[in-house]
Order: structure tokens, then sequence, then C-alpha cells
């Protein structure tokens, strides 16, 4: 067997620490998440957070991130969300997933259930140029300005 060439195209390269884990899967060709299986069963109190095993490492190519994010169905019928979600290509330890329950009653996690989406993203790092008073007043002003939280007519 040949050897794989992880060059290209980039390969989303996975480990199970468990045998009760279970790969990244796409619910569609055009998904732009993979979705990620919990590897135990867990409880998350009603309106508290709680973290889920997924038994796995995952080494993401380099120059993304993955970044863990909620499962609609899971947000609209139960009040579940992502919390801490970036996985940086450097790290190699165990992804877990920490859930919120907006909810009142305890959320019951099973063993194989779906419980986020790791969604791949380009990282962009420019060097910080600290600008002097002078150099900030001669930027571009936008139409929007300063105006923040809700100016945009989302409040």
């Amino acid at each position: 067997m040949p050897a794989l060439n992880y060059a290209q195209p980039p390969f989303l390269r996975v480990f199970r620490t468990s045998t009760a884990a279970r790969l990244p899967t796409r619910g569609s060709q055009l998904a732009a998440g993979y979705d990620i299986y919990a590897s135990e069963a867990a409880e998350i109190p009603g309106r508290s957070r709680g973290v889920v095993s997924t038994g796995l490492k995952i080494k993401i190519p380099l120059d993304t991130y993955a970044r863990v994010a909620p499962r609609s169905g899971l947000a609209v019928k139960h009040g579940i969300d992502t919390a801490a979600g970036v996985i940086d290509p450097d790290y190699d330890g165990e992804v877990l997933v920490a859930l919120f329950n907006h909810n009142d009653k305890p959320f019951q996690v099973k063993e194989g259930d779906r419980i986020a989406q790791l969604i791949l993203e380009r990282i962009y790092t420019p060097d910080v140029a600290e600008l002097s008073e002078e150099e900030y007043e001669k930027i571009e002003k936008t139409e929007r300005g300063s105006n923040g939280f809700g100016s945009t007519g989302g409040f």
C-alpha cells in the first residue's frame, strides 16, 4: 500500500482513544461541518454546563483550526449550546465538547449521540502594528463608525 500524502489534499487525521469513539461524519455532501459524537454517556444538569468526551484526537491541517459549533437540532429542540470551541492545529489532546444546557431539566447524552459539529476554518494571523493617534486618524472612516451593539437593527 502506498504511503498517504498529507500535503495534497489535506486530511483530517483522526485517532480513536476509545472503542466507543466514532469518526466524524458529514450529514450531506455540501455540509460545512463534521458531526462529532459522544463516546460515553453524560448528563448536563439544567441551567448548567458539562464536558462530554468524543474519544478522538484530531490533527487539524496546517493553516486551519477547527471550531466546535452547536448542532441546530439540539439548540432548537433542547436548548443545548456549545462553548470554548477552538481547536488549534498544534493541540494533540482528546477533543472534549463543552455543552451548555439552557433548559430547566437535565439533558441526557447517550454514547453515540451527535453532540456538536466540527467546522474547519482558515487561519489568518497578520503581524500586529500599533498606530499612533495621528496614524489612526488618517485611516478611512466607515459610515457605521463606532456605533455598536444593535446599531444595525439587531436588537
